[in-house]
């Protein structure tokens, strides 16, 4: 571990307004949000400047979380505010790409409206999954996509 001597000064430096300090107690007093909001409004009130002062790796020891996410916490504060630093990073993209665009979408919508398979009374989304594939609408889809894009169309 780092000797004091070794650790950077600070680079962003939490300075919080009377308003800032009040609206993170009552957040903490209360109890009523997201335990992880909770967690970085006594982080917050904790290091800052005006406060108790305490360094990152104090601050990561007495709520169990690792030094970035106190540093990561300060610089959030500076460069966003008090909400951006309370709230969870929103995230850029979807975790996995759309299997159906507003095109295959149509198709499928076109197939549906289309005549059943012979033997078969009506479309069933196993059967519409299926066809789409055999069709090259898409590469791959699920029954359960096909009733969400289905759904959408009522």
């Amino acid at each position: 571990m780092l000797s004091e001597q070794y650790i950077m000064p600070k680079r962003y430096i939490v300075r919080l307004s009377k308003e800032e300090r009040e609206e993170l107690q009552n957040l903490v007093s209360t109890g009523k949000a997201a335990a992880y909001k909770i967690k970085h409004a006594n982080i917050l009130l904790n290091i800052d400047i005006n406060g108790q002062n305490w360094t990152d790796a104090e601050a990561a020891a007495t709520f169990s979380c690792h030094r970035n996410t106190v540093a990561n916490l300060r610089q959030r504060l500076i460069e966003g505010g008090l909400e951006s630093a309370l709230a969870r990073k929103p995230r850029q993209s979807a975790p996995r790409p759309h299997v159906c665009d507003g095109e295959s979408e149509a198709k499928l919508i076109a197939l549906r409206c289309s005549e059943p398979p012979a033997g078969h009374a009506r479309w069933t989304l196993r059967l519409l999954a299926d066809k789409a594939v055999e069709l090259e609408i898409v590469p791959a889809i699920c029954h359960e996509t096909v009733r969400q894009v289905l759904k959408k169309t009522n």
